[in-house]
């Protein structure tokens, strides 16, 4: 390794380093500041909590309302929507992608089901699927489903025709078309698919959990709101952007993977 490769390196690391310190100043700060703004008051502590009431009633619920159960029940349906979702945008695109006619018939099926309220569905699922985890999975799988299939569809047909064309010259058959050239090339595109989906089936999970549940992080801020418990519905909120930062690395972790 050569003198200017090292020196390269070493500014990566240190440009590294320095927005990870940026990003946890910015947390302490934003902390620090809504724990003074609700301790004078500045702020109503009630609607509002405050940081250090929200690590107390954190605790409370671990020690006293089966706090990872509820977050193991919330990240099961979570992660089971997420990969029904991705899964069969998947292959839906796919299909779409190779029979152009078939897309152009389902196209306005598609755009109207993902413009509806998919909360207006919930009774009818509910109905169907009974009051249990399938209706919150069936919930969050509506949300994702759609907008993976147009994603990854818009990914497939935004590759370069020459490319398709000089794969055609040397008789690449349509299958070999598709694995070898439209996948990989759509890379980029999955990968962004896959982290909207996740954040998709993040809410349509504690959607779900709204309407129908005795388990999971959405149910503890709805039982916390019933109960004027603020302070419970606060935690509830800071619990779910620690678990949607948690699955957000994830797929970036998956992105690393396939990128190699």
């Amino acid at each position: 390794m050569n003198k200017e490769h090292k020196l390269y390196l070493k500014k990566l690391k240190k440009e590294k380093r320095s927005i990870i310190f940026f990003q946890i100043l910015i947390l302490v700060v934003f902390l620090l500041l809504w724990e003074l703004l609700t301790k004078y008051k500045i702020l109503n502590p009630f609607i509002f909590s405050s940081p250090s009431k929200i690590i107390i009633t954190i605790k409370n619920l671990y020690l006293n309302y089966h706090l990872i159960s509820h977050i193991l029940t919330t990240l099961y349906e979570t992660l089971i929507a997420f990969t029904l979702g991705i899964t069969l945008s998947f292959i839906i695109a796919i299909i779409l992608y190779e029979f152009k006619t078939l897309n152009k018939i389902i196209d306005p099926y598609l755009t109207m089901l993902n413009s509806l309220p998919k909360v207006a569905l919930g009774p009818l699922i509910i109905i169907i699927a009974g009051a249990n985890s399938k209706s919150i999975i069936v919930m969050a799988l509506l949300i994702n489903l759609i907008v993976g299939i147009m994603n990854i569809y818009n990914g497939f047909n935004n590759i370069d025709p020459n490319l398709i064309k000089l794969f055609q010259t040397f008789k690449a058959s349509r299958i070999d078309t598709l694995f070898k050239l439209v996948i990989p090339a759509s890379y980029k595109t999955i990968i962004s698919s896959l982290k909207m989906n996740i954040s998709m089936t993040l809410i349509g999970v504690i959607m779900g959990e709204f309407l129908v549940s005795s388990k999971g992080i959405g149910y503890l801020i709805i039982y916390g709101t019933q109960i004027f418990n603020l302070n419970m519905v606060m935690a509830g909120i800071i619990i779910l952007i620690i678990i949607s930062f948690i699955l957000y690395k994830l797929v970036v972790y998956i992105e690393n993977k396939l990128i190699k």
